[in-house]
């Protein structure tokens, strides 16, 4: 339940000025925090208990040791590329904005030449790797961006700015906790990825500074709003796309009565966070 997804972030990043390092040594500490007492809440939620006795440790240990992690490798040639590409790709995305050239580009551009190099170097297996994509789940990203454009060519964004503008003039402490809330709420109920895209260019419009919490507000709401419901991230929809095509059970309400709690745990942890360390 505790994620922020990479999207977003890049989002909000990018329109912010704020680098890899930077984003990373502000959100790591709420990270590892938040991750622990997630995991720590799950273990009660769930009835999760250590193992009783030492014939249940040896059947667990034979299961372990039964797993063969060379077992999915058809070939190691090809994982061995994809581990370095891999790695390089996280390398190239830490210091884009410190790169000569792929600076002016953008994370997009070095996202799209990585693409191609794999499927460059696999073409012979390009068809089993576009049968695997989830086409549908990119149109409805696709249209979610058209229709954020529209609005902004509409005006929408600009009165929405407006509200945001009058939200943020309440004060530093109300301005900032109302953001992160209002910004959960709305995550919650739409994708995270086209909200954090439509807020973060009304804060480049109000030339919010990027040292600001602001940013921050709509990094926290809109990572964590999207726990709530099964609509408010892309990696839940995937999660819960794959549940149904196995025939899964999970209802609407069913994921919003498990998540609910974790949320709100989450949301009130980052609120502290912001307005006591970040504003």
């Amino acid at each position: 339940m505790d994620r922020f997804e990479q999207g977003t972030n890049i989002i909000v990043g990018t329109a912010a000025g704020i680098s890899f390092v930077r984003f990373f040594v502000v959100a790591g500490p709420y990270v590892l925090v938040a991750t622990a007492l997630t995991l720590w809440i799950g273990s009660r939620h769930f009835a999760i208990r250590p193992l009783a006795d030492d014939a249940a440790r040896e059947a667990a240990a034979d299961l372990v040791a039964g797993f063969d992690e060379n077992d999915g490798i058809k070939s190691r040639g090809f994982f061995v590329f994809s581990a370095v590409m891999t790695g390089l790709f996280i390398v190239v995305i830490a210091t884009t904005s410190v790169l000569p050239w792929v600076s002016d580009l953008g994370m997009g551009f070095v996202a799209l030449g990585f693409a191609l190099v794999m499927l460059g170097r696999f073409r012979n297996d390009v068809n089993r790797f576009y049968q695997a994509v989830d086409w549908d789940l990119l149109g409805f990203f696709a249209a979610l961006f058209m229709v954020i454009n529209v609005m902004e060519h509409a005006g929408v964004l600009g009165a929405l700015g407006h509200a945001l503008a009058w939200l943020i003039a309440l004060g530093d402490v109300a301005g900032t906790g109302l953001l992160l809330a209002s910004t959960a709420l709305f995550s919650s109920v739409t994708d995270n990825i086209p909200l954090a895209a439509m807020l973060g260019k009304i804060l480049t419009t109000l030339e919010t500074p990027s040292d600001s919490a602001l940013w921050w507000s709509v990094v926290f709401g809109a990572n964590l709003g999207g726990n709530i419901t099964p609509i408010g991230s892309a990696s839940t929809l995937v999660a819960v796309t794959i549940m149904h095509k196995h025939k899964l059970p999970l209802s609407f309400t069913g994921f919003v009565a498990k998540a609910a709690p974790y949320a709100a745990v989450q949301l009130v942890l980052a609120t502290v966070y912001v307005l006591v360390f970040l504003r």
